[in-house]
């Protein structure tokens, strides 16, 4: 009898995105390391929607094999799928994420600023130091609303290395 975790990973391959985004959740709710490969596969997927449930899976499992796919990620050509890499990147807390991120401080736009604004603050590596005194200073287009977006005080995060 075929398990509910390994049927989940059956259908990342379904031919319905939907079917393939809920299995990438599901895959995620476990947090089970074992199907940390299939996911970083699923990053790679057609539909965006997979993608983004793929990197939330693979931030909520917080295995670092994870890492270079999710850095990767942050070259997709869609914002949410790059928003939902930057918070996986800062759930999992690898030194080797701070450089891509503070890139993204520089150059993403605001909501994946604001996610890799909090990362780095959860990441607390001295290299982010002036990317973080940076974006104390940068005039939030969101005045005020990343707060909402995300549920963290963005400037708090820029304080904490």
């Amino acid at each position: 009898m075929v398990s509910l975790r390994e049927s989940a990973i059956q259908d990342l391959k379904h031919k319905d995105w939907k079917v393939r985004r809920t299995s990438a959740w599901y895959l995620g709710q476990f947090g089970d390391k074992t199907v940390v490969y299939p996911l970083i596969q699923a990053l790679k997927d057609a539909d965006y929607h997979v993608r983004s449930s793929a990197a939330i899976a693979l931030g909520s499992i917080k295995d670092a094999r994870a890492v270079i796919p999710l850095i990767q990620a942050l070259k997709d050509k869609d914002g949410m799928v790059r928003f939902k890499a930057v918070r996986a990147l800062g759930e999992i807390g690898d030194a080797r994420t701070v450089e891509p991120l503070i890139d993204i401080v520089y150059y993403g736009d605001d909501i994946e600023r604001i996610s890799a604004v909090v990362a780095l603050g959860k990441i607390g590596d001295e290299r982010a130091i002036e990317a973080l005194t940076w974006a104390l200073n940068y005039d939030w287009s969101l005045d005020g609303e990343g707060d909402a977006c995300y549920g963290e005080d963005v400037r708090g995060a820029a304080k904490r290395p």
